[in-house]
Parts: structure tokens; C-alpha cells; sequence
């Protein structure tokens, strides 16, 4: 095997090859992830991705400030706009999660310290042989969730923070086969 399998039309492969799993530490982006990632929660990741730049435009570049400001009419054009998930409990989520977001940035200085605290500040590398070893869940991921929770995220349960840890390279979860697990 050459790259993570899963990886397997036009849309997957790009962002297998650019983004999933490398290590991020931009705030915004790390915000876009987390927004994402909810977003997915009983969807396919190739639909999200699909969505991604509508969501960009829907949601002001996942600037969390602007998120956090929006009202009622805001979140009507949100639940018209096709181009996102018009789920109202994921829109008002993605609103809440800005502003649980800022307060997080407030307290710690910033994100980005605070989530990669989770995995103690560098990448675990799980060696895995084949996706099937890959779980839903880890103790990082179920300490992420809860903790995130208590800070009044939603949609963060510990499947949606192990995906965002993937897709953010706070783990590397590439095959070790796979061309892009050394890489990362």
C-alpha cells in the first residue's frame, strides 16, 4: 500500500495528501477543524468536504469573533444556505462553539496550547498497520470531549475529537505504508 485507503476519489486524495494529519497550530484553522468535524457527525467526511468552501463563506472564514456575534437572521440565512449541513442544532453549535472558543483563547492565551495539551504538546504516532487498527475513540480523545464539554462546547464527543485530532496531526494516524506517514 502506497497511502491510507480511504483516500480514494478526487476530493479525499488532495486533502490526504496536504492537510489530514499534519500537525496544525493555527487558531482559525484549528477552529475551522473543530467546526468541521461537528458538522460531519453522522455524515461522510467527503461530504463535508464538498461543503468546505461554502462553509468558508457562510461562516466568515471561521472567524470565531464574527461567529460568536451572530443572531436570529444570521442563523435563517445559515439554515437556507444548500451549501452547508442546515442543521439547526449544528448551526447553533458552530455559534456557541465560537464563543466557548474565545473564552478558552482568553483563559489560556490562545487555542492552540490548550487542545495539543491533550496529546502533551506533540504528535502520537500510533504505528498503525492497517486502518482496521485505527479505533473511534482514545483516552485523549475521551479527556478532549469531556473537558471540551465542560467548557460548553457541543458536538465534541470523543469519536468527533478523535477525528480532530487525525485531521489536525495531534495524532498520526497514516498507515506506517502509507508515503505520507513519514512525512508527518
Amino acid at each position: 500500500m502506497d497511502w491510507c485507503d480511504w483516500a480514494a476519489n478526487e476530493l479525499m486524495i488532495p486533502y490526504h495528501e496536504e492537510e489530514w494529519g499534519v500537525p496544525l497550530h493555527d487558531d482559525q484553522m484549528l477552529f475551522e477543524f473543530l467546526i468541521l468535524e461537528g458538522a460531519q457527525a453522522g455524515l461522510s467526511w467527503n461530504t463535508i468536504l464538498n461543503k468546505r468552501q461554502s462553509y468558508r463563506a457562510a461562516f466568515d472564514d471561521f472567524d470565531p469573533s464574527r461567529i460568536a456575534e451572530y443572531g436570529d437572521s444570521k442563523v435563517q440565512s445559515l439554515l437556507a444556505d444548500a451549501g452547508i449541513v442546515r442543521n439547526r442544532l449544528k448551526i447553533a453549535s458552530a455559534i456557541g462553539n465560537a464563543k466557548a472558543f474565545l473564552q478558552v483563547v482568553a483563559e489560556a492565551g490562545n487555542f492552540d496550547s490548550y487542545i495539543w495539551g491533550f496529546v502533551g504538546c506533540s504528535t502520537i504516532d500510533n504505528q498503525r498497520k492497517s486502518m482496521s487498527d485505527v479505533p473511534a475513540t482514545t483516552a485523549e480523545s475521551d479527556a478532549m470531549s469531556k473537558d471540551l464539554k465542560t467548557k460548553g462546547f457541543k458536538f465534541v464527543g470523543s469519536t468527533i475529537c478523535y477525528a480532530y485530532m487525525q485531521a489536525t496531526g495531534m495524532v498520526n494516524d497514516h498507515v506506517v505504508d502509507c508515503f505520507r506517514h513519514k512525512e508527518v
